[in-house]
């Protein structure tokens, strides 16, 4: 077949089925590589087996190294034509899961569903990306737009290593297909993210004997009290911003006036200009007790993932798409972050492309079999679509 003779949408469905067992077992290839994104040597071995599955794919491998993560895989067809546009699936290999998870949290197949320590997030995307180029080469499809894949090791925690590699990529691409898990169990789509901000406040006191000389003190405790409470009052649920302090420490003893304190707050929103907003705000805080004074570091890690005109033409895109399979797709809002966040600042971006099922981070991770393979099918038909149209795409000069 050529771009202009595709297989129609059962056919494409009946295929994705044929391959159920092949889906497992690389989920169990994966899965059983144990890969904490906080255990860079560990990250080796999973590579390899990801690296060998594309190579078997005809693609081109390029395996790099990380400066302080355990690295990144890049793919692209062995065969392309130079000058066509771009496409990029993107996705990672690391999980939360420590090692010896497995020994609590066993590789299972259960009927129509896997569970295991990362099946879902997101080794099951993996898996479901390896099975759509197995669509392509089946029908031997041309695609007009030539896919590459890109996977990191610390998405989950950040993506601090990955991210310049990220930044440069998303600039190149006509569109961007982020296989995290869907949202929830109805598998809704991620058009939107809130954006994340971490900000360290540390306040400067004078110590003193808290009964001898409480006067000659300057409470650092005190003073992270009010800092606290102006952070919470930044607030704002109808806007969907969210500041939590999730950790506070401080004090020498008891009888101390404390010299010094700090603590961390967690920052969500749902745009890039609240996150400018709140960012302002929270840096230009001012110390009220006297003798004290506020170091403020932080800011925004991952931007706020917009439905921007070029997402919206691109979940349009998924909508017709699936209708043609018999899917009545959805979407959604999810509070996290992914590298989608960023992806999104440069060019048409759509999240939660990946397996469905439920338990992200938590003891019941799972992912069921027929619905990710389906979605393995859209991410097929995906890639199969024409370029977008460029003034749609998102261009906002981020670096």
């Amino acid at each position: 077949m050529d771009a202009f003779s595709r297989p129609g949408a059962q056919e494409i469905l009946d295929y994705v089925h044929t391959r159920r067992d092949d889906f497992i077992e690389l989920l169990k290839c994966m899965t059983l590589e144990e890969s904490p994104s906080v255990v860079p040597e560990a990250q080796h071995e999973i590579r390899e087996v990801i690296a060998a599955e594309f190579a078997r794919r005809d693609m081109r491998v390029r395996s790099v190294a990380g400066r302080t993560s355990g690295g990144m895989l890049l793919a692209a067809p062995a065969a392309r034509e130079r000058g066509r546009p771009l496409q990029l699936v993107l996705g990672h290999y690391d999980t939360v899961w420590p090692i010896g998870t497995l020994e609590r949290m066993p590789f299972e197949v259960d009927g129509d569903c896997v569970r295991g320590p990362g099946v879902y997030d997101m080794k099951g995307g993996i898996a479901q990306t390896l099975i759509a180029l197995d669509v392509l080469r089946h029908f031997e499809v041309a695609v007009s737009v030539t896919p590459v894949f890109f996977a990191n090791s610390d998405e989950e925690i950040g993506s601090r290593d990955s991210g310049r590699w990220i930044h440069r990529l998303a600039r190149s691409m006509n569109r961007v297909f982020v296989l995290e898990p869907s949202l929830g169990q109805a598998g809704r789509l991620k058009t939107a993210r809130k954006g994340i901000g971490r900000f360290t406040v540390v306040v400067e006191g004078k110590a003193a004997h808290a009964g001898l000389d409480p006067g000659g003190g300057a409470s650092a405790i005190l003073e992270l009290s009010h800092v606290i409470q102006e952070l919470f009052a930044l607030n704002d649920h109808e806007r969907g911003i969210t500041v939590n302090v999730g950790t506070i420490d401080g004090g020498l003893r008891p009888n101390v006036v404390a010299p010094e304190s700090r603590a961390v707050a967690d920052v969500r929103v749902e745009t890039l200009a609240d996150a400018v907003r709140v960012e302002e705000s929270i840096l230009k805080l001012q110390a009220t007790t006297p003798g004290t004074r506020l170091a403020i570091e932080g800011g925004f890690g991952r931007p706020a993932l917009e439905r921007t005109p070029a997402n919206r033409r691109l979940w349009e895109l998924a909508v017709d798409l699936g209708r043609e399979l018999g899917m009545n797709l959805e979407q959604g809002l999810a509070g996290g972050g992914s590298d989608g966040n960023t992806t999104s600042l440069y060019t048409a971006t759509l999240d939660g492309l990946g397996a469905i099922g439920d338990g992200a981070h938590a003891p019941h991770e799972h992912l069921l079999i027929g619905p990710s393979l389906e979605r393995a099918a859209l991410l097929a038909t995906l890639l199969m679509a024409d370029p977008l149209e460029m003034e749609e795409r998102q261009r906002t000069g981020v670096a």
